[in-house]
């Protein structure tokens, strides 16, 4: 049994993950899977309502050297996923049923940031909206959208 007091297995790595403190308890008895760390996400905000991550494109690239569609989605479903569990509480366990993407530009260098934004929170059913943005040109937006 784990208690609210003892760190759990997982402890480093949520901390090192940007987990904050409070969700650890939680996680600690999991951590936040093998993929996350894999691929370098860091969480800066967690909650149901806004999760907000980074992921570097280094070591999460295609072979044109640019960062792979699923390294988009990995960050993707890690927000969604983890924004969804929250809102289902510690003693309900959530999955994803749907995800699509779209990829309106590349990016070759850098830090990706996915923020993921509630569009509803209901009792059985969460859904995200999660938009990629980057360190020099923002969301990753069609060129003719750009203001």
């Amino acid at each position: 049994m784990m208690d609210n007091f003892t760190p759990g297995p997982f402890a480093e790595e949520l901390a090192a993950a940007g987990v904050p403190d409070h969700l650890h308890a939680w996680l600690g008895r999991y951590g936040i899977g093998a993929l996350v760390v894999k691929m370098g996400i860091r969480f800066l905000e967690m909650s149901p309502e806004r999760t907000v991550a980074t992921m570097p494109v280094a070591g999460n690239t295609q072979v044109a050297g640019i960062l792979h569609g699923g390294a988009h989605v990995v960050l993707a479903e890690t927000l969604g996923s983890f924004a969804a569990s929250m809102h289902a509480g510690e003693s309900r366990h959530a999955v994803g049923i749907e995800v699509s993407a779209a990829h309106h530009r590349s990016i070759a260098a850098g830090m990706v940031t996915g923020t993921c934004t509630a569009i509803h929170l209901g009792g059985t059913l969460a859904t995200h909206e999660i938009v990629m943005t980057d360190d020099q040109a923002g969301a990753f937006r069609p060129p003719e959208s750009r203001t």
